[in-house]
């Protein structure tokens, strides 16, 4: 073992009875791999990637304690003793590679996000106060509904036990039930269960020695809080820190894992789940003053991506371990990468959110679009070499030629790629040039590290074309030409500059005029809006009109609450349901899309077009009727994002 690079990261932890072989852990995070409540293999496979990885501790996804804990349709349930074969499942595949397993138990109170059927539920809290994001007025409950959820607390930690998972975490951050209780703002009882901070504590305090009598010495129990909820209050309205230090004094518990955010408010949701424009390791502080205050040991969650993150937070003493998610799902060999010293070969997480919360919100499977494998381990989890070596040639180095290239390099096929510009990376080297998207631009970087890992030949600035594809011969050959912007017809009549926001954001908006600037928005993500607060930055006056009806409304719903927040900081307009007509001298035409009325913009000294994307499909033409095999990937099949283009990579080269 390497004592070099992070010499506490890679030293052992011990909470309570159990030995972490590291300070690495997967946190407890919904990965919509679950049928009617229970594990499936899809799931089993998927922790088991991170547990080959060399993860030191994975927390399973929350598993409701009671019935009316399903704030989704594809929760896990903890309800009945059908639950446990599942969970053995998972238990034995992790522990077989030295990883320690704990479990969730869980109940979202009024945090519902969705119905099982289609007809709302009826949602369960302290007191009738209404969450903001969801939309829920709760119903109180009774004292003895909540002796029945403290049973079931109990009654879920047990079956983990018995399932041979090695701890239970109860979940009590995120503004979830337990912090219901705990917030004298939601909690308004005049029963024992409300008022002060003892009374409001009761029912974690319940749950804790209810758990506690229900498991065998040895099982791991701890709790999970928000330091901070970031929610739209100004002050925070629990003392956590204080809410810790009692808690510890109890003698109950074996660790507390601290993180961010709060479910119920947008500004307090996207640290759930924090996008790129939060700094690295930015909860550890709040960490660092639990850990202060407690005898135990002290795990933090949030935007802790990288291990050498991850040593500095445990050596300075601010945690005992880091949840690296997000770092896991985008490598599950990260900790063995780490160890070994090789911390260049690591995949870096971006912080992007696309496929991993992005598709749980969505309803999918997570995944993650830097490796599409996440997700499908059982599809794609372990690369066939080829018995058959060919030469492939790959045609374009956007990230669906880079993925295609060094997947089908690393099952043994001689590869060349070919860019018709100085450096690969495609849309990925326009995205990280956009306020607060910097980070994005490690999708490139991590994808021509697996180029050179793989020893794919790479040539720049060389124009492809059929006649050159038939001179040169190949086996097979990859078409990944991209797309261009799209410009539908305009009526224009005048002399007001129209540039496309490719133009702006190569030239740091240098090609567009000083004064009032129109952005007109056709897709709804991260190129209207990033240009328009790149712009509105500069000193323009920025309108972004939307062909929808919101700006980012294709965006990770976290991700798209950041870059508002950042749009209206910049004193950035809206305007929604607006496409784009024309545009003369120093007026664009827009027309509303649900009225059919005109909206009319005057004054206007520049108009910025973000209207999608165009497919290069020259090349794929001229080769249909060639003879040469060839398959096309990403946006010269259709334009979509670059999740769809990786994946589309992926499955090219592991199809010959």
């Amino acid at each position: 073992m390497s004592e070099t690079l992070f010499p506490t990261l890679f030293s052992p932890l011990q909470v309570g009875d159990v030995t972490l072989k590291n300070r690495i852990f997967s946190s407890g995070h919904d990965t919509v791999m679950v049928h009617d409540g229970a594990v499936t293999d899809q799931l089993v496979d998927y922790h088991r990637a991170r547990a080959v990885g060399g993860a030191g501790l994975i927390i399973m996804q929350v598993a409701g304690i009671h019935e009316t804990a399903r704030y989704t349709y594809h929760v896990l349930m903890a309800t009945d003793d059908s639950c446990i074969e599942g969970y053995r499942r998972v238990a034995e595949a992790v522990h077989e590679h030295g990883c320690a397993l704990f479990g969730q138990v869980f109940h979202p109170g009024r945090e519902i996000m969705e119905s099982q059927d289609g007809a709302l539920p009826v949602a369960y809290a302290p007191s009738a106060v209404p969450n903001e994001r969801f939309r829920v007025m709760p119903r109180p409950m009774s004292q003895a509904m909540i002796a029945e959820v403290v049973a079931g607390y109990a009654a879920g930690a047990r079956r983990l036990q018995q399932a041979g998972l090695d701890g239970v975490e109860i979940v009590a951050s995120h503004g979830y039930l337990p912090a219901q209780f705990l917030n004298p703002e939601l909690n308004v009882r005049t029963d024992r269960y409300g008022g002060d901070l003892d009374n409001r504590m009761r029912f974690l305090r319940e749950i804790i020695s209810a758990v506690r009598e229900a498991v065998a010495p040895g099982f791991a129990v701890g709790v999970r809080v928000s330091g901070i909820e970031h929610s739209s209050v100004e002050d925070e309205p629990t003392d956590i820190v204080e809410v810790c230090r009692r808690l510890d004094a109890d003698g109950l518990l074996d660790f507390l894992n601290v993180t961010e955010g709060t479910s119920a408010s947008r500004s307090g949701s996207l640290h759930i789940v924090p996008p790129m424009s939060e700094e690295a390791a930015y909860t550890a502080p709040a960490a660092a003053k639990v850990k202060a205050a407690v005898s135990v040991p002290v795990l933090v969650a949030g935007r802790i991506n990288q291990p050498q993150e991850a040593e500095i937070v445990v050596a300075k003493g601010q945690a005992d371990a880091c949840a690296m998610t997000r770092a896991l799902i985008c490598d599950p060999d990260m900790p063995a990468k780490a160890q070994a010293e090789r911390p260049d070969d690591i995949r870096a997480c971006i912080g992007c959110n696309q496929a991993c919360i992005g598709h749980f919100q969505a309803g999918y499977p997570i995944s993650c679009i830097q490796r599409p494998e996440t997700g499908r381990e059982r599809e794609f989890g372990t690369l066939v070499l080829t018995p058959k070596p060919k030469d492939v040639m790959v045609v374009g180095g956007g990230p669906a030629g880079m993925k295609a290239a060094s997947v089908a390099a690393q099952r043994g096929h001689r590869v060349t790629l070919y860019e018709a510009s100085g450096r690969v990376g495609g849309q990925v080297l326009l995205a990280e040039r956009l306020p607060g998207r910097s980070e994005f631009g490690g999708a490139a970087t991590n994808l021509q590290s697996e180029l050179d890992r793989y020893g794919v030949i790479v040539k720049t600035r060389v124009e492809v074309d059929a006649a050159m594809i038939t001179g040169e011969r190949p086996d097979h050959v990859i078409i990944a030409t991209g797309a261009t912007p799209y410009r539908p017809h305009l009526e224009l009549d005048g002399d007001m500059p129209v540039v496309d926001a490719w133009d702006v954001i190569t030239s740091n908006g240098g090609n567009t005029p000083k004064g009032e600037i129109v952005v007109a928005d056709w897709r709804g993500d991260w190129t209207g809006l990033g240009v328009a607060e790149m712009l509105a930055r500069e000193g323009r006056k920025v309108t972004l009109c939307v062909n929808g009806y919101a700006a980012g409304e294709n965006l990770q719903q976290f991700t798209r609450v950041s870059m508002l927040r950042a749009a209206t900081e910049a004193k950035v307009r809206i305007v929604p349901h607006a496409r784009l007509f024309g545009a003369d001298d120093d007026t664009v035409y827009l027309v509303n899309t649900l009225t059919g009325e005109p909206i009319i913009l005057d004054g206007i000294d520049g108009l910025v077009l973000a209207l999608g994307h165009q497919q290069n499909d020259t090349l794929l033409a001229e080769l249909e009727s060639s003879g040469i095999s060839y398959t096309g990937v990403g946006d010269c099949l259709a334009p979509r994002t670059v999740e769809e283009a990786v994946l589309d990579g992926l499955k090219a080269a592991a199809a010959f």
